[in-house]
C-alpha cells in the first residue's frame, strides 16, 4: 500500500506540473531551426536540454500556483479536481517538490550555459510574480505570459550560441498575447453571471474589450511574422521565406474561427494538439520553412 501511495503521490505531482502545457516550451527550438543549425547534433542536444529545463521550471511554477490558488480552485466546477485543490496532493509536498524541481532546473540550465541559467532564474522570478500578483492585474496578466515566451526563445538562442532576431522575439510575444487574450475571452464567456468568482481579474475585462484585444493581437501577429520573413537576418539569406506567410495567416485565422464559431480558446494546447486542420498547417509551415532554410 505504501508503494502504491508513493506512486499515486508522484502521479499527482506530475499531473500538477501540467505536461500538456509543456507544448509552450517548444518555442526554445525556434532559434535552432531558423538559425540553420538543425543539422548540428550538438545544437540539437542543447536545445533538447533547454526544453527539458523549461518543462521542469514551468512545472515547478504550476505547483506553486496551485498551492496559491487551492481555495479558489476548490470552488471551481472543473479545477476542484486538481490534486492540490482536492487534497490528493498535500500543499507542503507540492511546495517542497516545487523547490526541488526548480533547483534542479536551474542547476541543469547553468550546466548547459550560464546565460541559460540566468534566463531560467528570470523565468522562475517572472512566474512567481505572476502567481502572487501579476495575474490579478488587467492586461499585465497576459503581458507577463507573453514575457515568458520571450525568455524561452532567448534561452533557446543562448543554448545554441546564436543571436536570435528581434523579429523572432516580437513574433513569439505577439503570438502569446493573441493566445492569452483568447483564453481570457473564453474564461469570461464561461463565467457568465459569476464573473470574478474564481479569476478576479476577469472583473476588469469585458467581452468587447477582449474582442478588440484579440483583433489587435491577431493583426499584429500576422504583420510581425510577415515582416520577419522579409527583413530578418534569416530572410536576408533565404529569399523564399515569405512562402511560409500563408500558413501563418491561415493558422492564426483558423484559431480565431475556433474561438468565435466553436467557443474554444480556453485551452490553447488542447486546440493545437487536437484540431486536425491546425496540426496539418503547422506541419506544412515547418516543412516549408525547413526546405527554404536548408535546401535553398
Amino acid at each position: 500500500m505504501r508503494v502504491g501511495g508513493e506512486i499515486d503521490l508522484v502521479g499527482a505531482i506530475v499531473q500538477t506540473m501540467r505536461p500538456r502545457q509543456w507544448t509552450k516550451n517548444l518555442i526554445v527550438f525556434a532559434p535552432l531551426i531558423f538559425s540553420g543549425h538543425i543539422q548540428d547534433v550538438g545544437a540539437i542536444l542543447a536545445s533538447v536540454v533547454a526544453f527539458g529545463v523549461f518543462c521542469l521550471a514551468s512545472g515547478a511554477a504550476y505547483l506553486l500556483n496551485d498551492v496559491r490558488d487551492a481555495h479558489a480552485d476548490s470552488l471551481h466546477d472543473v479545477k476542484r479536481t486538481r490534486p492540490v485543490a482536492s487534497g490528493e496532493l498535500p500543499a507542503t509536498v507540492a511546495v517542497a517538490s516545487a523547490i526541488v524541481i526548480a533547483v534542479l532546473a536551474v542547476a541543469v540550465a547553468f550546466a548547459l550555459a550560464r546565460p541559460v541559467g540566468v534566463m531560467t532564474l528570470g523565468y522562475l522570478a517572472l512566474q512567481n510574480a505572476y502567481t502572487f500578483g501579476l495575474k490579478h492585474q488587467v492586461i499585465l496578466d497576459v503581458m507577463s505570459i507573453s514575457a515568458g515566451f520571450i525568455i524561452r526563445a532567448a534561452a533557446g538562442a543562448a543554448a545554441v550560441s546564436v543571436a536570435a532576431s528581434p523579429w523572432l522575439y516580437m513574433c513569439a510575444a505577439l503570438l502569446a498575447l493573441f493566445l492569452g487574450f483568447g483564453k481570457r475571452r473564453h474564461e469570461l464567456l464561461m463565467a457568465e453571471d459569476t464573473v470574478g468568482s474564481h479569476r478576479a481579474v476577469l472583473d476588469d475585462y469585458s467581452p468587447h474589450l477582449l474582442d478588440v484585444l484579440v483583433a489587435t493581437a491577431t493583426s499584429a501577429t500576422i504583420i510581425a511574422y510577415s515582416l520577419y520573413t522579409f527583413f530578418s537576418p534569416t530572410a536576408a539569406e533565404h529569399d523564399y521565406l515569405m512562402l511560409t506567410i500563408p500558413f501563418v495567416v491561415y493558422g492564426v485565422l483558423r484559431y480565431v474561427f475556433l474561438m468565435y464559431k466553436h467557443n474554444l480558446g480556453g485551452s490553447p494546447e488542447e486546440i493545437l494538439l487536437t484540431d486536425v486542420p491546425l496540426i496539418i498547417t503547422i506541419l506544412a509551415w515547418l516543412a516549408t520553412a525547413s526546405v527554404v532554410i536548408y535546401l535553398t
